[in-house]
């Protein structure tokens, strides 16, 4: 199979749930069960593209019928889906106002998975001591000489020029053809450690209070609580693509890779603007799909 890279970008907050309430939130986010990291699970990307391309020839072919008759021409997909990880979560920062925050464990796997897809160059994941950050060099988070502070957290400035590296090549992988925003976000990575990392993922999540009216405009139902991803939240996973198994119409792994790129590309931007996970009529899950980075 060839594998390739994916990144999704939130334009507004996410909620891709577990439907098991956990202490005061009632609806918490999906998480990892080993790193307790927040994820898109690869079924929903898959169930949300697939809709995107419902009926066109594309659907058929990546991802084969939605169902089977008994006797009738029935194929598998071509398309494996991976989970998307938490890769950049914006944080508050007290300069600047909003921090991409990562960590060494996150960009450790970040180039693994950047070294399937076949991509070169791939930066070295730097080691941050607890209670210091890296910045690249043009950063706007210092609020002092030598200190970030991050939600409530002061960390004090160290660097190697990693995290410069770094910030170029999410950059070039989130906004591919918008210098502006590469800029923007290449001012705002800060690589902090593991620890920090693990804290800011528990913390620095969104949490908002729901109520239901009833016809008279009182409360019906609530307060309850729900998490989210914050708006601008960066994911990336690995698509993977076989040979193509619609009778009559054999493909390589390489042409499907190519059909998959080319039905997800809106406009010659390399992305798909998709609705992903629950609470879409109040404004949630509204996201970038970007593929074909490396």
């Amino acid at each position: 199979m060839l594998t390739q890279l994916f990144h999704l970008h939130a334009l507004s907050a996410l909620h891709i749930g577990t439907g098991q309430a956990l202490g005061a939130v009632d609806l918490p986010i999906a998480r990892a069960r080993a790193s307790h990291l927040p994820l898109v699970p690869g079924s929903a990307l898959k169930g949300v593209l697939r809709d995107e391309l419902a009926g066109t020839d594309h659907e058929f072919t990546l991802f084969g019928p939605k169902k089977i008759e008994t006797g009738g021409d029935g194929h598998a997909g071509a398309l494996a889906f991976g989970d998307a990880h938490l890769l950049l979560l914006p944080v508050r920062s007290l300069a600047g106002v909003v921090a991409f925050a990562t960590c060494p464990f996150v960009l450790a796997r970040y180039a693994e998975d950047l070294k399937r897809a076949g991509a070169q160059g791939v930066p070295s994941v730097p080691g941050v001591a607890s209670e210091q950050v890296q910045l690249a060099q043009a950063s706007v988070l210092m609020a002092a000489a030598g200190l970030v502070a991050l939600e409530d957290l002061d960390l004090t400035v160290a660097g190697n020029g990693a995290a410069e590296d770094w910030a170029a090549r999410i950059a070039s992988q989130v906004h591919p053809t918008d210098d502006c925003w590469q800029k923007r976000l290449k001012e705002r990575i800060a690589i902090v450690s593991d620890d920090t990392f693990s804290f800011l993922a528990d913390t620095a999540t969104e949490i908002r209070a729901r109520i239901s009216l009833n016809d008279a405009g009182t409360v019906k139902e609530g307060p309850w609580y729900e998490e989210n991803l914050p708006a601008e939240t960066v994911l990336w996973g690995l698509v993977a693509a076989g040979p193509g198994r619609e009778k009559g119409k054999a493909m390589r792994p390489e042409v499907v890779l190519k059909d998959f790129n080319e039905a997800v590309n809106d406009a010659g931007k390399r992305e798909k603007l998709i609705q992903l996970g629950g609470k879409a009529t109040v404004g949630r899950g509204l996201a970038r799909f970007l593929t074909g980075g490396a």
